[in-house]
C-alpha cells in the first residue's frame, strides 16, 4: 500500500495521527479510544485513495480536482477565504497551511516533504510523531508539538 503525506490544504499526512496509526497497525486501538468504527480510520493520506472518514467530502480536494490542480497554492484565488478560514479554526495543526503551502511553492513538494519528514521525527530516535505529541512514543524525547509551531507562527500572512 501507498501513503501519500502532501495534502492539497498544505498539511503534511504524515504527522496525522490517524494516518499513523494505519501505518503502525494500531488503527483499531484509535478508534476504540476514539469511539469510533475501525474501518472509519484506514488512511494512506489526503491524496490516497484510501483516506479517513474525517477527510473523505473534504471541500479542498474536491476543489484541486474540479480545477484539474494539485494544491491550493496552485489555484489564482490562492489564499481564498476558505483556506484562511481553515488556518484559523481552533485545530492547532491547521495553522501552518499558508506558511506550508507557500513552502511548496518556493522549494517544491519533495524537498518539501524531506523537511516535514525530518520535522516530524524524533530528533533522538527517529520516530515519526504526531502533530500533538510532546514526548516520542518510543524513547521519551521531548517534541515540539504543532501548538508549538503555531505559536511561533506570524499568522497574518
Amino acid at each position: 500500500m501507498k501513503y501519500r503525506y502532501d495534502a492539497p490544504c498544505g498539511l503534511y499526512c504524515g504527522a496525522c495521527g490517524t494516518v499513523l496509526a494505519d501505518k503502525e497497525g494500531s488503527y483499531e486501538e484509535l478508534a476504540k479510544k476514539w469511539g469510533m468504527k475501525p474501518e472509519d480510520l484506514v488512511c494512506h493520506g489526503c491524496k490516497s485513495e484510501t483516506v479517513a472518514v474525517f477527510c473523505q467530502k473534504c471541500t479542498f480536494r474536491d476543489c484541486v480536482v474540479s480545477k484539474k490542480i494539485e494544491y491550493c497554492f496552485q489555484c489564482d484565488d490562492f489564499p481564498c477565504k476558505d483556506l484562511v478560514n481553515f488556518r484559523n479554526d481552533q485545530a492547532a495543526h491547521h495553522s501552518v497551511v499558508l506558511h506550508n503551502l507557500n513552502r511548496m511553492k518556493e522549494v517544491g513538494i519533495e524537498q518539501w516533504l524531506e523537511e516535514q519528514r525530518s520535522r516530524w521525527s524524533c530528533t533522538q530516535c527517529g520516530t515519526s510523531s504526531f502533530w500533538y505529541d510532546t514526548t516520542c512514543r518510543k524513547c521519551g524525547a521531548g517534541l515540539r508539538d504543532c501548538r508549538d509551531e503555531e505559536a511561533a507562527l506570524d499568522l497574518s500572512e
